[in-house]
């Protein structure tokens, strides 16, 4: 570690927030540091124009020089969706220019979907040149991965299990890397790589430069640094990373054919919609466009298939907000940067709490409070569970649930903007006492629950009441009195905006004979009547709350003869309980997992206990009501949750501890794998849980004959 190097550089820094201490506009700070300044080469500064970015941002104004000229290992606190992966990606590939054929760097990432997009975000630096990048991750073909390893790469990104395989296999070769980086480090110990990490780390050279990049610094991450680090420094944004998000976090529990009318409800509530939803492929993202598109608003897709041209459009029209929505996936989405977003929408529930973190923090910006909205399908919540955990530790804010606003709700918020903005289209800016006669007009319409829009007309009257209707008296003091004293509760018509002679003689024409107030609502409802129709929105069931459920795993599945329905009627007849209460069923090979109501999960697991004749079952997360009351009889004892040692949702632990995962007591550990999930029995074909592999676990899965992959 160069000290005099490291001071220069925090000086820097110091001043920089010193200075922006002292002048309020944010310009000031930008005008500091540029990327020039941080030594990077001609060819890589073209690279990041190119790509749109104009400032770097503070984890990468301490990273990139550091990198560049220093050669101490390095720990790198920032919280995700700073530009973690430029800040160590951009020296990397400056350094490695000059190489060819040989494995340089090594980039460990705890999920497939996060290698994947770090694959493609280094690859958008080099533009197909050296040095090459390729991506190693489970459920991908080993042959692809072969294939790219023999043809030369210097950089290579992937998932633990999956670098682990291609070491054993002989298929990759890290003893000659000069860089290991092990990204979203906090991620990857909470799911349970910690030993898949240390293999990994004795067969590296053990001369490499190590980077870890994290949100937090828990004490695994320094144990880790002081077992293969040795000396290291630690970087990190001052006064930013324990700041709390400033996002109002919400999740909406919904089917998913009722997803594109909850968006319609969010959209229409909320007082300036202007922000982006995230889909989970390109086929959602153009889907949900076009829903929008048919409904009268303004909103762009984005994704992988547009070209780069009509790309720049769409910003440029989001960015001046001529598109105040704009749908994405999230590869499409990464680099853009547009201040001023009120709504973040997770269309699709994101894979980890990084994709997740990533997403909403591109609103809540610069002091600027934000929202961002969940889908979540009841099918889902336990994935949201660990989704919530992994909220908590890297936004320090919580998720919390809300219920959907009802078509009422959205059309009475409708029908009071809708109110203001009349009225300050029309000068209008006092509001009258309101009369008697006004007070019971108000009271009738709020039974009818915004279903017109007369209510703000009776509350402001238009100047063409003034005009004597041909049903009222002309003459007489009486009449006279009252009307003075009316006309002296109005605004005066100077403050009024100025109208053609046109729609003046237009107005008497259409007052003459009636009275004012009703043709004023009339021409109300055939200009607004489209905008407050009920039939507008579609009907969204409401669904059981997930802390009013219980999911749970039981030991019967397809070779025991059961589908859904099946296990439906199985838990009616032994809890006495309606069929519709069992939900959320998902079957597998030799054990399914259900959603019940706590009070007859209880049961369920009181039953399961004490009498021989009812299958294993455990609470399948963990539920804090439930303590010490998950597994089943002496000898099955297990584990709740998925992904064994390395599973993403956690659960209730029993049974014995074998080999790297946990797994069950008894006869049972020699047919399940340590995710609970059944791996091999004699004569049988081995069992693949894709949820499980799908995001990033650590679980074993053994195929005959052949070694175990990991994933």
């Amino acid at each position: 570690m160069k000290e005099p190097e490291n001071n220069s550089m925090d000086d820097e820094i110091v001043s920089i927030e010193s200075q922006t201490e002292e002048k309020t506009e944010p310009a000031a700070e930008d005008a500091e540091i540029s990327f020039e300044d941080l030594g990077l080469d001609e060819q890589t500064l073209a690279a990041i124009e190119k790509k749109g970015f104009k400032v770097p941002s503070p984890i990468q104004a301490l990273a990139i020089p550091r990198l560049l000229s220093g050669e101490s290992n390095m720990i790198a606190r920032a919280r995700t969706g700073t530009g973690k992966t430029a800040a160590f990606g951009l020296p990397i590939i400056q350094k490695l220019r000059n190489e060819t054929g040989t494995v340089k760097a090594l980039i460990l990432e705890p999920t497939r979907e996060l290698a994947m997009q770090t694959c493609t975000e280094m690859q958008s630096f080099t533009e197909g040149k050296s040095p090459r990048t390729c991506v190693l991750y489970g459920g991908a073909s080993y042959s692809t991965q072969i294939k790219d390893l023999r043809r030369g790469t210097e950089i290579v990104v992937g998932t633990p299990g999956r670098i682990q395989d291609h070491l054993e296999r002989g298929t990759l070769d890290i003893s000659k890397i000069d860089y290991f980086i092990l990204d979203e480090g906090d991620e990857m110990l909470d799911m349970g790589f910690v030993d898949d990490i240390e293999h990994i780390f004795e067969q590296a050279n053990p001369d490499a430069r190590i980077l870890l990049f994290s949100a937090t610094m828990p004490d695994e991450i320094l144990k880790i640094a002081q077992k293969f680090m040795g000396d290291y420094e630690i970087v990190e944004e001052e006064g930013v990373i324990d700041e709390p998000l400033l996002i109002d976090q919400k999740f909406w529990i919904l089917r998913e054919s009722e997803k594109p009318d909850a968006l319609v409800r969010l959209i229409d509530i909320s007082d300036d919609f202007y922000g982006v939803v995230f889909t989970q492929t390109k086929s959602d993202a153009d889907y949900v466009s076009r829903i929008l598109d048919e409904k009268g608003y303004e909103a762009a897709a984005l994704h992988g298939d547009i070209a780069q041209s009509q790309r720049e459009k769409i910003l440029a029209r989001f960015r001046s907000r001529k598109t105040k929505i704009l749908v994405a996936t999230d590869v499409a989405a990464r680099g853009i940067d547009i201040s001023g977003l009120t709504h973040v929408v997770n269309y699709s529930l994101p894979f980890d709490g990084a994709t997740y973190v990533h997403r909403i923090g591109r609103t809540g910006r610069a002091g600027s409070a934000g929202v961002a909205v969940t889908f979540v399908c009841p099918k889902e919540t336990r994935k949201l569970s660990y989704l919530q955990k992994a909220v908590r530790k890297a936004s320090k804010g919580e998720m919390k649930e809300e219920s959907i606003p009802t078509i009422d709700e959205v059309l009475k918020k409708k029908s009071t903007r809708i109110f203001s903005e009349l009225k300050e289209k029309l000068g209008l800016n006092e509001q009258p006492v309101p009369s008697d006669s006004t007070k019971e007009t108000d009271a009738k319409q709020e039974t009818q629950d915004g279903q017109t829009v007369s209510e703000p007309a009776e509350q402001q009257k238009l100047p063409s009441e003034q005009k004597t209707s041909a049903t009222e008296p002309e003459n007489g003091s009486e009449e006279k009195s009252v009307n003075d004293k009316e006309n002296s509760k109005q605004p005066s018509k100077s403050n009024l905006i100025k109208v053609s002679s046109n729609f003046e003689k237009m107005a008497e024409d259409l007052c003459r004979g009636n009275d004012s107030q009703d043709v004023l609502a009339a021409v109300l409802s055939v200009i607004y009547s489209s905008k407050l129709d009920k039939s507008r929105y579609g009907k969204i069931q409401e669904h059981a709350s997930s802390s009013d459920q219980t999911r749970l795993y039981i030991q019967l599945g397809r070779k025991d003869g059961y589908n859904a329905r099946a296990i439906a009627d199985y838990f009616s007849r032994l809890l006495h309980i309606p069929g519709r209460l069992v939900d959320r069923i998902d079957i597998a090979s030799t054990f399914s997992l259900v959603s019940l109501p706590k009070d007859a999960a209880k049961r369920a697991l009181d039953l399961s206990r004490t009498d021989s004749g009812v299958p294993h079952m455990h609470v399948n997360t963990k539920d804090d009501s439930f303590s010490g009351e998950s597994g089943g009889r002496k000898g099955r004892g297990g584990r709740g949750g998925f992904g064994g040692r390395g599973g993403d949702f956690g659960g209730n632990r029993g049974g014995e501890r074998r080999g790297r995962g946990r797994g069950f007591e008894g006869r049972e550990k020699d047919r399940y794998n340590d995710s609970g999930i059944r791996s091999k029995s004699r004569g049988s074909r081995p069992n693949y849980h894709t949820q499980t592999e799908r995001n990033g676990s650590a679980g074993l899965f053994k195929k005959k004959g052949g070694k175990p992959e990991r994933f």
